[in-house]
């Protein structure tokens, strides 16, 4: 793979599991597919192209995943972990933060969850069911920026992002009967890279959620992280980049 984009290609629909959330709410690859493009031209309807910022909530939940994977399809840049005051052209938080926000002109903020309150802010469920499941127009490069790595606004490529993913891929033999666990915040760029992008470049399946399941692989964000976590393998998204 070259691009992010390339994670969610048509033919990468099946109905092998891509993500689970709690044991409850899960999206199979065909979903994940699907979903990610309609978020990603949602996004363009709102003036996302190329180049420009989105940040999302830092957790690994469906809609700052698939709102990353649109994103990333169109060639825009996201930042894990979104500021109160921020320049970005689309925010996405979950509902309960929608107050703790307040953006510049031309930014659009995004909730999912409940329905939001302000009349300005969209709810993301209900614009994202609703928009046509076409891939998005996009001509993406694997040098330009995917991925906001620092308060120095420090970038990842498409081509970084991938190759320390195939890194994990390989090291930790992930495979499509792997299930990788998110443990640690997306804050930090090696728990997006190990949580999601190495898994579902293996084809296998992400497990996130407060009650967390069983799984094969457990990212965490660092090494004070890792007590009382079941797994034997344990993946610590500080240390992805060193290797």
């Amino acid at each position: 793979m070259n691009v992010l984009g390339e994670l969610v290609a048509r033919e990468r629909r099946s109905d092998r599991p891509a993500f689970r959330l709690d044991g409850a709410e899960s999206y199979s690859y065909h979903d994940l597919c699907t979903t990610a493009w309609k978020a990603g031209n949602v996004l363009r309807h709102y003036g996302v192209a190329a180049g420009r910022h989105v940040e999302v909530a830092a957790v690994a939940h469906p809609a700052p995943v698939l709102t990353f994977l649109g994103a990333a399809s169109i060639g825009a840049v996201t930042r894990f972990g979104p500021r109160p005051a921020s320049d970005a052209r689309a925010v996405l938080v979950p509902t309960a933060a929608e107050d703790d926000h307040e953006l510049t002109p031309g930014s659009k903020l995004f909730v999912y969850g409940d329905r939001p309150e302000r009349p300005g802010t969209i709810h993301w469920e209900t614009d994202v069911w609703s928009e046509n499941p076409a891939i998005p127009p996009y001509d993406v490069s694997p040098d330009d920026p995917v991925l906001v790595a620092g308060d120095d606004e420090t970038t990842l490529s498409h081509r970084e992002t991938l190759d320390r993913a195939e890194f994990i891929v390989g090291d930790f033999g992930l495979d499509a009967e792997t299930q990788v666990a998110v443990r640690g915040t997306l804050e930090r760029p090696g728990t997006v890279v190990a949580g999601l992008v190495a898994p579902l470049l293996a084809g296998g399946t992400i497990v996130a959620g407060d009650d967390p399941e069983p799984a094969d692989v457990a990212v965490v964000g660092s090494t004070e992280e890792t007590a009382g976590v079941p797994e034997s393998v344990v993946v610590v998204g500080a240390d992805v980049f060193d290797g």
